[in-house]
């Protein structure tokens, strides 16, 4: 099993991050210097992925332009003389191989996922929810993949949360078979809280087999007419298998404003040409009365 696609559905309307998103996608607002989608498509070329699938509509040409060259662009910072940046832009244009593809409804993340299935072929395929961003010492997907590959195995990743936010997030119900390794039974879309089955959390990483876009495409619209890739998965872990990674690292959703501010301290904290004036400032933000 080789896993060079990986599908990025950024078709959605972004409502959680308005009105910043009213006219720039969730996915192109900046975390410090680089657009939360490049953090994405940089995770999954660390992984050995080649080509970057798209799910767009037609507002979202931005994020594709974001990955070709802006010659003009180019041209001022080369008469600038600006090398550094220069090199910088021309790398984000050449970093990886983008395809794109209309989700022309948005019908939830089954369905997006299901657009891409003309591209994705026969071949297993990762998927990477573009505003869900990991870091650690090993990429989130590449964790993924290893597991996949050496199982042979559609694969999701999940990580512990508080008992008190399962009702936000898909929780599984499964087996413990190795340290972080789960075989999955069953998988609970925002469980009541005191009635979830485990506090793993299924978060925007997938390593999927061909099998997944045939149960899409026979899966019947759910809640708010929406095909949902939960419905699908529970369908392969029940015909299939499927396991579950415990993933490490740091997460941010991107979604999320507290989660999105986190990330640019977090982010301008690992540049030393930024970090001790910005401590400083926040220090005296904090020592400021409300």
């Amino acid at each position: 099993m080789e896993i060079r696609k990986v599908v990025i559905p950024v078709a959605g309307w972004g409502t959680r991050s308005l009105p910043a998103s009213k006219n720039v996608p969730k996915e192109m607002l900046p975390i410090f210097k680089k657009p939360v989608v490049q953090y994405v498509v940089e995770e999954a070329m660390q992984s050995g992925i080649e080509d970057v699938v798209l799910v767009t509509n037609q507002n979202k040409r931005i994020i594709e332009d974001h990955f070709d060259h802006n010659f003009l662009l180019e041209q001022l910072l080369e008469r600038a003389g600006k090398k550094d940046i220069l090199e910088e832009v021309r790398r984000v244009a050449e970093m990886v191989n983008i395809i794109t593809v209309r989700q022309k409804e948005q019908l939830g993340l089954g369905h997006a996922v299901l657009c891409a299935r003309e591209v994705v072929g026969n071949d297993p395929f990762a998927v990477m929810v573009g505003d869900d961003l990991m870091f650690g010492m090993q990429p989130g997907i590449g964790q993924l993949i290893e597991v996949a590959v050496a199982e042979k195995t559609p694969v999701i990743g999940v990580m512990e949360i508080p008992a008190e936010k399962v009702n936000r997030y898909g929780i599984i119900d499964g087996r413990e078979y190795a340290p972080g390794l789960f075989r999955v039974r069953n998988l609970v879309e925002k469980p009541p809280v005191g009635q979830a089955p485990s506090r793993m959390a299924i978060v925007g990483r997938y390593v999927l087999t061909p099998e997944i876009l045939r149960f899409l495409a026979e899966q019947k619209p759910g809640h708010g007419g929406e095909i949902q890739l939960t419905d699908a998965l529970q369908r392969l872990a029940d015909e299939c298998g499927l396991l579950a990674v415990k993933i490490h690292g740091q997460r941010f959703d991107a979604g999320d404003w507290v989660e999105y501010l986190t990330a640019n301290i977090y982010f301008a904290l690992q540049d030393e040409d930024l970090r001790y004036d910005l401590v400083e400032r926040l220090r005296v933000l904090l020592s400021c009365p409300a």
